[in-house]
């Protein structure tokens, strides 16, 4: 039964992960200060444990304010190496990148330090914990706006004239819109965070190897005694989600493959307590494209408009993005108008959709019982998109900046 409630809200941000966060922050740069953002966990998610902030991201920082308070943690890196252990096969990119205005380095951050820069811009209380969206309904007004009516699981209804869907893969506003399912890419990530007391000494660099069956792994240094790790492999439903089981897995393929002994190293020094397994999704290029992702003053960014799978680090970049071009678009001064959401995604749809297609395409493994299907992909992969493709749409990725929002003081980044 529902709760009578006399909460009225000017925005309601749904999701308190990068995007939401994000999209809080930069409204509130704007002037909006009638906003909540609900988040259905009891505190802060750190699913993921580290995040790369390419050069694209750090732009959107720069714009909401909050850059200086990660840079003077994490130091930069510029170096990307991808080798292949069967071959020998090795390609060096460099991720450094500029923008409109200055060159802008990569850094590797915690995701929990990420979302507490964030949070720690927004008024207090603004964060609503333990608050689950159960239902929307929108109703047309004078003037065609949109009157929504938000109902949460413990009973609570919600007035707000904007809504916005930053709640992930499984995001019950994406679902109110009618947008497709995210479909799975056949692979998932483990993800953890190795520890060394008395420091890694791994170069500041990020390395990436991989092999002709579909595994591949990856780390990258955080700070002295610290590295982000991940392994990408075909998802099984086998798979276990026991942290032991995980790590005990990952030992015993790495030295069946023969992957190199710094691997080994970097696993073996796992914090059990930050290991993750879990699949990985995204909707299609075409749905992006194509997808109505606005009904009246309701509608999605992140990963509820456009996840993808993490070949090419822009999950969390992207999603940063968002933020700043919703908020550009859909706020003047204190007013919301309907067709800057419409505008918003004309803007990002394009953009998100080579992404998300890009992504899927580097990190496309061989497909069982298609011989032929394999040996084409393999062929165009190799011979077209790693040498003439990827490099461009990778300057295309990190090379974007956002822009400024008009009324936020700047610390640059280094």
């Amino acid at each position: 039964m529902e709760q009578e409630s006399n909460e009225v809200y000017e925005v309601v941000v749904v999701g308190a992960g990068i995007s939401g966060l994000a999209t809080a922050v930069a409204l509130t740069r704007l002037g909006i200060s009638n906003i909540i953002v609900l988040e259905k966990s009891d505190g802060l998610r750190s699913t993921g444990t580290a995040i790369t902030l390419l050069p694209n991201a750090w732009c959107v920082l720069d714009a909401l304010g909050v850059a200086h308070k990660l840079t003077d943690l994490y130091d930069p890196y510029d170096k990307w190496h991808i080798i292949n252990i069967e071959d020998g096969n090795k390609r060096t990119f460099t991720t450094s990148g500029t923008s409109l205005r200055r060159k802008i380095k990569v850094r590797v951050v915690h995701r929990k330090a990420l979302l507490e820069a964030l949070a720690t811009e927004l008024p207090y209380g603004i964060i609503r914990f333990s608050s689950q969206l159960i239902s929307i309904k929108s109703e047309s007004i004078k003037d065609l706006e949109g009157l929504n009516y938000l109902l949460l699981e413990d009973g609570t209804t919600i007035k707000t004239k904007a809504v916005i869907g930053c709640d992930g893969v499984h995001s019950r506003v994406a679902q109110w819109l009618g947008l497709p399912k995210p479909i799975s890419s056949g692979r998932s990530a483990i993800r953890a965070l190795a520890v060394f007391p008395d420091g890694h000494g791994f170069p500041n660099e990020y390395r990436t190897y991989l092999d002709n069956k579909g595994i591949k792994v990856g780390f990258v240094p955080l700070n002295k005694t610290e590295l982000y790790w991940y392994v990408i492999h075909k998802t099984s439903t086998a798979d276990s989600q026991d942290p032991d089981q995980i790590l005990q897995e990952v030992i015993e393929n790495m030295q069946a493959r023969n992957f190199p002994d710094d691997v080994l190293t970097v696993v073996k020094h796992s914090d059990p307590s930050s290991v993750t397994r879990a699949p990985l999704l995204l909707r299609t290029p075409w749905d992006i494209l194509f997808c109505r992702a606005h009904c009246w003053n309701v509608t999605v960014a992140g990963d509820a408009l456009h996840p993808m799978t993490p070949d090419m680090a822009q999950g969390g970049c992207t999603s940063l993005e968002d933020a700043v071009v919703l908020a550009r678009n859909v706020f003047s001064g204190t007013e919301i108008s309907e067709s800057g959401f419409a505008r918003y995604l004309r803007e990002r749809q394009r953009r998100t959709a080579c992404l998300t297609g890009s992504a899927y395409l580097a990190g496309w493994t061989p497909q069982d019982n298609r011989p032929i299907l394999n040996w084409f992909m393999g062929l165009f992969i190799q011979k077209i998109f790693n040498r003439l493709v990827f490099p461009r749409i990778r300057r295309y990725a990190i090379c974007y900046d956002c822009g400024d929002l008009p009324t936020v003081m700047q610390k640059k980044s280094v």
